[in-house]
């Protein structure tokens, strides 16, 4: 993510937006994923926020790399002892270093023409199989919502060929609706998907 208004806002909502995960434990959609690695993996949390998800990844057993493009949920991350970078989405360059990469509704601020390259470079560094954790908002267009970050939306048909030509094979979908940091509540999709092992 490299948008400067999007990033302003978590900047100054850091320790709100915190707050209102800091005493869940793994949801069901996190414990899934966990369930679904081998033990001891190595997992990306691309887009970690303050953290919360990839602290639970490593209390499972698992080494943990987070990245995040805003110093304060970086400092937060590392506060809870995760290894967190300061990182844009398109940083990531890695090859087949990873057995999971949990994306938890982070991807939904970067900009739909730049999504299939994301998506690529998160193909390359799964591992053969590796599993792929996926969280948007579902809708068409781009936005920006109530605090002013900037969002884009997709549809269950687009974000599966998207996956797909990204070398990505979908094993689980599941929808929903939440309340986000504004105080919206939109709905969303959460897609599972695994690296087609010969991509």
């Amino acid at each position: 993510m490299s948008d400067p208004q999007t990033l302003a806002v978590y900047a100054r909502e850091a320790e709100r937006y915190r707050a209102r995960f800091a005493d869940k434990g793994a949801d069901g959609h996190l414990q899934a994923f966990l369930d679904a690695l081998p033990a001891g993996a190595d997992v990306l949390d691309l887009g970690c926020g303050p953290g919360r998800a990839a602290a639970l990844m490593q209390a499972a057993g698992h080494r943990v790399v987070a990245m995040d493009a805003t110093p304060e949920f970086v400092a937060q991350a590392r506060a809870l002892g995760v290894d967190a970078r300061l990182a844009r989405f398109d940083d990531l360059d890695a090859a087949a270093a990873f057995d999971g990469i949990w994306a938890n509704f982070s991807l939904l601020h970067a900009p739909r023409a730049e999504m299939p390259g994301h998506l690529a470079a998160i193909a390359r560094a799964l591992r053969p199989s590796g599993l792929f954790h996926l969280g948007l908002k579902l809708g068409t267009g781009e936005e920006r919502d109530a605090l002013g970050r900037f969002y884009t939306y997709y549809t269950d048909a687009e974000l599966q060929q998207l996956l797909t030509d990204a070398g990505l094979t979908v094993s689980h979908t599941d929808f929903g609706t939440g309340e986000g940091l504004s105080g919206r509540t939109d709905p969303f999709i959460i897609v599972t998907s695994r690296r087609v092992p010969d991509a």
